[in-house]
């Protein structure tokens, strides 16, 4: 269609009729869009005032993912089967057209261009913009990657019925991003000349390049988990510690109930992301060195110890005191939780004053040894330089 750019439909159909309108697809624009949003309506009235069955929303959400699903594949097809571009006065015969198309200097220009955007609308599927450039192989793995993991996640999901491994499902946008732009930088390749070797993904992370170093792009994307592009980069004091240290303050948070420091845990994350993107610029100047988070453990050997008897007390208190007391004392109940909450209570309380009795003794240990430091620097500058002001005083009567 003349000033129509089928990426601008592309992209405007992930809001779901809106490509169809941009190509002047009335019927199924509205179609789509509000087969879309009249389901989300139903579904946002059946939560707020209705009070649906449960079964009934998840059937509405099912059926709104549905028809954006087929929106979107509707709009790859049709954008698929467009019309090629036509030079101007070069309709007539075939042999007309492909001689007109040929003389034309920027012939390759466009076709790059065409072939471009097929690729990248076939890549909507992970695997089909491959299987375009003839890359079977690579297409195969990328395609069998994505959909396994969202398999997987559902079944030990269902399985397991625990519903926090759902939180995994957001790897599937990155895997996504990852093979559409895959596939735009072999066609890339292909446009510059370059030869394509048919191999997959996981090939290229474990080559990583003619030297034999880490590969850059695996380790960005790990980085996503605290401390795991560490221990790629063979970091492995650094990488486990943050690991540790970001895991282990989720537990605690959530097992004593602490939401007041919830904001640690993205300070956590960007300060590990960020500092694995400084150690891969690192590793490839040659100047990474695996120093540890904190470098001293057995300094801070007593805090931790109280910190695990502290929690240990709480687990004997909650899961063995109490539940014994429920057996012989089922009247007191009550009680029994009014003390549970007081011991999380108490733990947490303990904790906090703890830790602010040791930055103050800490503060008071090195300011009375940077007193008795500077004490010995001056009593030693005395001792060797007995007569300083008098020395002073004779080199201000000569230069007044």
């Amino acid at each position: 269609m003349p000033n129509k750019s089928s990426l601008v439909a592309f992209l405007l159909s992930f809001l779901p009729g809106a490509g169809h309108l941009y190509m002047n697809r009335l019927f199924r624009g509205v179609l789509y869009g509000g087969g879309v949003f009249g389901s989300l309506f139903l579904l946002f009235m059946g939560v707020a005032i209705f009070h649906a069955p449960k079964d009934f929303l998840i059937l509405l959400a099912l059926l709104a993912a549905l028809i954006w699903f087929v929106n979107m594949i509707d709009m790859i097809i049709f954008l698929l089967r467009s019309q090629p571009y036509r030079l101007p006065g070069s309709y007539g015969s075939e042999q007309q057209e492909q001689a007109s198309w040929d003389a034309n200097p920027y012939s390759n220009r466009i076709a790059g261009q065409q072939e471009k955007t097929k690729v990248m609308l076939l890549s909507f599927i992970p695997g089909l913009g491959h299987y375009q450039l003839g890359l079977m192989h690579r297409g195969l793995t990328a395609m069998v990657s994505f959909f396994r993991v969202a398999i997987l996640v559902f079944f030990v999901t269902i399985m397991t019925h625990n519903e926090g491994f759902a939180a995994f499902l957001l790897a599937l946008p990155v895997l996504w991003f990852y093979t559409m732009f895959d596939a735009l930088k072999q066609q890339g390749n292909k446009q510059a000349g370059l030869e394509l070797v048919d191999r997959s993904i996981f090939e290229d992370f474990h080559f990583g390049d003619d030297y034999g170093r880490k590969n850059r792009t695996l380790a960005t994307i790990i980085a996503i988990f605290p401390g795991a592009a560490h221990l790629y980069l063979s970091m492995t004091k650094r990488g486990v510690q943050l690991m540790a240290i970001f895991l282990f303050s989720i537990y605690i948070l959530d097992v004593l109930r602490l939401s007041l420091f919830l904001f640690l845990i993205p300070i956590l994350w960007f300060f590990s992301f960020f500092d694995a993107l400084q150690s891969i610029t690192k590793y490839e100047n040659g100047t990474l060195i695996d120093k540890p988070i904190i470098e001293n453990w057995t300094a801070y050997s007593r805090p931790i110890g109280m910190v695990l008897i502290l929690l240990g007390s709480y687990y004997v208190l909650k899961d063995v005191v109490v539940q014994f007391l429920y057996q012989i004392l089922p009247s007191a109940r009550n009680y029994m939780y009014l003390i549970t909450n007081f011991s999380q209570t108490l733990i947490v309380a303990l904790l906090l004053i703890g830790g602010g009795v040791r930055l103050l003794m800490d503060r008071k240990q090195h300011v009375s040894t940077f007193s008795t430091f500077t004490d010995d620097v001056h009593s030693s500058s005395h001792r060797s330089n007995p007569m300083p002001q008098q020395f002073l005083e004779i080199d201000e009567k000569k230069n007044p």
